[in-house]
């Protein structure tokens, strides 16, 4: 299981034509959307071989490539990851500072948090994940 670009010790993971960091995507589709460029989807297809098993974080510093060439750089970023499990809270300090360096903001400046549906819903019966991320982009 990959979760901001962190390898999450779990017997469990994610099914998805890329390594499946559903974080990574949440916030890519944020940076994407704040700029009206579209998604995820729409810049990388499932139906392409080109991102077969690719490691998301690629696609974040695609994304990054896209908002700079637009004149923006991240102010900050918010991620919420919601997960019935595994446990992930120990692993948050290393999500914030992998995402910190993609992005290329300061640690302080990249939130990451986990919380359960306490057992309701998909989520909660452990079947999947959800993922909400917010961010704000400053004209440079």
């Amino acid at each position: 299981m990959w979760l901001c670009g962190v390898r999450i010790d779990s017997p469990t993971g994610f099914v998805a034509h890329s390594d499946g960091d559903v974080a990574i995507h949440a916030l890519c589709d944020a940076l994407l959307g704040a700029l009206a460029l579209g998604d995820i989807g729409h810049h990388f297809p499932d139906s392409s071989d080109e991102f077969k098993g690719i490691d998301s974080k690629i696609l974040l510093a695609r994304v990054m490539d896209l908002v700079r060439g637009k004149g923006y750089s991240v102010g900050n970023a918010d991620i919420t990851i919601a997960l019935q499990a595994p446990k992930i809270g120990s692993y948050v300090p290393a999500m914030r500072e992998t995402l910190a360096g993609l992005l290329g903001v300061g640690v302080d400046c990249v939130s990451v948090k986990a919380t359960t549906t306490e057992r309701l819903g998909f989520v909660g019966r452990g079947e999947g994940c959800e993922v909400w991320a917010v961010c704000l982009l400053e004209k440079a």
